[in-house]
């Protein structure tokens, strides 16, 4: 199964046609503190991509929680993955709070925000800051040609109310389509 077809099967859900490139993968997490992170959380993590960039950097000894809705590709990501630092659980980013139980030191999502209605859309960005540590990082991307858009102006304008340090990637030319990166600090 490619996210191409859960595409065409879910567009709301999916909301991507093309899986992440590695390059988008290796712009998400740096320079987020992945290394020293402790507990890591994933909301969305579709086929993987930027689930392997993130186990990549964690130490031996950290762990990795990612949580997708789409029950196919849950199933799909805890077939494949066979690392013990893992745990795939299916279900809402909105609850990730009770997910994962405790304070996690960064947050990566391949969420469509853009896609979702803004209620929810706010919803989880209140989990998201609800679960971050102080100083933990929370970091996203956005798709270029949709920038300008008001759904990607309104969710840029939610992080910069919420984050006290919030930060554009250059743009990764090297996906389909071309993307940047969101990434926020969380200082309580």
């Amino acid at each position: 199964m490619s996210i191409t077809a859960e595409f065409l099967r879910r567009p709301l859900m999916t909301g991507a046609v093309a899986a992440s490139s590695r390059r988008l993968a290796y712009a998400m997490t740096e320079g987020i503190g992945l290394e020293k992170a402790r507990l890591v959380v994933e909301l969305g993590p579709g086929t993987g991509v930027f689930t392997d960039a993130i186990l990549a950097r964690l130490a031996s000894d950290a762990r990795l929680v990612a949580i997708e809705l789409n029950p196919a590709l849950a199933a799909r990501l805890s077939a494949t993955r066979r690392d013990t630092r893992l745990t795939v659980k299916q279900g809402s980013a909105a609850e990730l709070a009770t997910t994962v139980g405790e304070p996690a030191d960064a947050v990566v999502s391949g969420l469509p925000w853009t896609v979702m209605p803004r209620e929810q859309r706010k919803h989880i960005l209140d989990a998201v800051t609800e679960v971050l540590t102080p100083g933990g990082r929370f970091t996203t991307f956005a798709y270029l040609h949709a920038a300008w858009t008001p759904p990607a102006r309104h969710f840029t304008a939610e992080l910069s109310r919420r984050y006290s340090r919030l930060e554009r990637s250059t743009v990764v030319w090297a996906n389909l389509p071309p993307a940047f990166v969101h990434r926020a600090t969380h200082t309580p």
